[in-house]
């Protein structure tokens, strides 16, 4: 049974190596050139590779016992190679032998030379015949070791989209000259409802619009801050509204100062564009009143 499991965890690690290198694309092929191998050539050695690794995991997993051989072979020349590099000053460059991550080193050699090593000794160990129980029992590692490693790509993929979100800008309403009552006007919505200091924040929805649906809680928790005082209006109910505001569309929202003036508009569709909203009036209130 330790005979198979082997065969198969080393079978899987050159099924792993051959489906990232071929997921790095062009950067796993611009590794190459860490060997000399630039372009025509390092398409051909980078397919070739690919295949030769899925050939040898595929068979090395089966339990062929010359498949182990020729995977000793194969990583004995990966270790020769990046000696070479090594020696020629490349130590960290790309290795390629993961796809496009990984660097040319001391780790990366003694890896490739480990692996052969246990290439070469999987035949030694006798190959006994696997039970019901044995394959119930390999099946439920595999299963076990396939959530350790879905949950560490989950992880990775997650902390991959947060940087990705801090490294992007967000971007704020859309706020469109001659789309909406003009910034400086005066618009009779709210009137004696703004309190000093307060904002008001007039949004504008309709029965149709799916979007205004999805964020009607998002809004009404704007509602909720002492410092604004909100008032929702239907396209049809409160068309006197929509037409004295010259709304463009829905969701859209105005915030007015106290005194009926307009601070700030836009077309929103998230609740960060919303508070934008009430950022640039909070921005351009104070602006005015220094």
């Amino acid at each position: 049974m330790v005979s198979v499991v082997a065969s198969l965890v080393l079978g899987l690690v050159l099924l792993v190596a051959a489906g990232l290198k071929a997921s790095g694309g062009v950067n796993a092929r611009a590794a190459l050139a860490t060997y000399g191998i630039r372009g025509g050539a390092a398409w051909v050695v980078w397919a070739a590779v690919i295949v030769v690794e899925v050939v040898l995991g595929i068979t090395v997993a089966v339990g062929l016992d010359a498949a182990a051989q020729a995977a000793a072979l194969f990583m004995a020349g990966a270790c020769l190679v990046q000696v070479g590099a090594i020696a020629a000053g490349r130590t960290g460059a790309p290795c390629g032998c993961f796809g496009a991550r990984g660097r040319v080193g001391k780790a990366s050699a003694g890896r490739a030379a480990v692996l052969a090593a246990a290439f070469a000794l999987l035949p030694l160990p006798p190959r006994d015949d696997v039970t019901t129980q044995g394959w119930l029992a390999i099946g439920l590692g595999v299963a076990l070791a396939g959530l350790v490693a879905l949950s560490v790509v989950v992880l990775a993929l997650a902390r991959e989209v947060g940087m990705l979100r801090l490294s992007v800008a967000p971007r704020g309403a859309l706020e469109v000259d001659h789309e909406g009552p003009e910034i400086g006007s005066r618009l009779p919505l709210l009137e004696g409802e703004i309190g000093p200091g307060q904002i008001g924040l007039a949004v504008f929805t309709s029965e149709g619009c799916g979007l205004c649906r999805a964020l009607a809680p998002t809004v009404a928790l704007f509602g909720m801050h002492a410092a604004v005082v909100l008032r929702t209006y239907d396209e049809v109910v409160d068309a006197d509204a929509w037409a004295a505001a010259d709304v463009p569309g829905s969701p859209f929202a105005v915030a007015l100062d106290a005194d009926g003036t307009v601070l700030a508009i836009g077309t929103f569709n998230t609740g960060a564009q919303l508070e934008s909203v009430l950022a640039a009036a909070e921005r351009r209130r104070g602006a005015v009143r220094a």
